[in-house]
């Protein structure tokens, strides 16, 4: 557990956190892109569950048109940036049928009300990021900064850190709310708090050292985070 501190900031992450927005958002995103580009490459979602352990989805997809296609690097090199601007253009029309995962949106507006500052750090694209805010959540849209998303580099300890002095808090008053093992030992490293609400694809992966592990947010609020994480 970490020492005794008083809750003065949360840094959310987005994908499987903030909404489940994997199977039903990214996934269908790309291979809808994949298909307005010619290609005949359609992820189930147990293969994205597995690609999942790769971050970002440019990276995915420059992995699928590797192995699953004949082009050169070059070609590779030429079409990845355009499929993927094809995908975050499908992705941000599919955002309004993602809404946020139970309790996310209580703590949220918990969290302004009591003037707890907001952040996230997230791998997916910063546009990605302020639509589903924007569709879900509008009122909440300017309460969140900074938003580090994929233009503001590799998601780990040293970005986590980053936000954290932004934010101006010590760590031990900074919370890190995160779906994955990946996301919590990015934290874990950081030295910030970290609450874990898995999901159907993370259960089961190592949180060992994370100062809460539950399911949901649904039955938690504000004060039993902070009692429960930074207590």
């Amino acid at each position: 557990m970490s020492t005794m501190g008083t809750l003065k900031a949360i840094i959310f992450d987005v994908d499987g956190t903030l909404a489940d927005t994997e199977q039903n958002g990214h996934l269908v995103a790309c291979n809808e892109a994949f298909a307005q580009l010619g290609f005949d490459i359609r992820w189930s979602w147990e293969e994205f569950r597995e690609l999942l352990k790769i971050p970002g989805n440019a990276r995915r997809m420059r992995l699928a048109l590797s192995t699953r296609t004949s082009l050169s690097e070059a070609e590779i090199d030429r079409i990845v940036p355009e499929l993927f601007e094809l995908k975050k253009e499908l992705y941000l029309k599919q955002v309004g049928g993602l809404p946020l995962r139970p309790g996310v949106a209580r703590i949220i507006r918990q969290a302004i009300d009591r003037g707890v500052r907001l952040a996230i750090v997230s791998v997916t694209h910063e546009d990605q990021i302020l639509a589903l805010l924007k569709a879900q959540i509008p009122e909440a849209l300017d309460a969140f900064d900074p938003i580090f998303g994929q233009q503001a580099g590799e998601k780990n300890a040293a970005l986590y850190a980053r936000c954290a002095a932004m934010l101006g808090c010590e760590p031990s008053e900074v919370l890190v709310i995160e779906d994955s093992e990946k996301g919590f030992q990015a934290a874990k490293w950081a030295g910030l708090p970290c609450a874990v609400i898995y999901n159907d694809y993370t259960k089961g992966q190592d949180f060992t050292g994370a100062e809460l592990v539950a399911r949901s947010l649904e039955c938690l609020d504000l004060d039993l985070l902070e009692r429960l994480c930074l207590g």
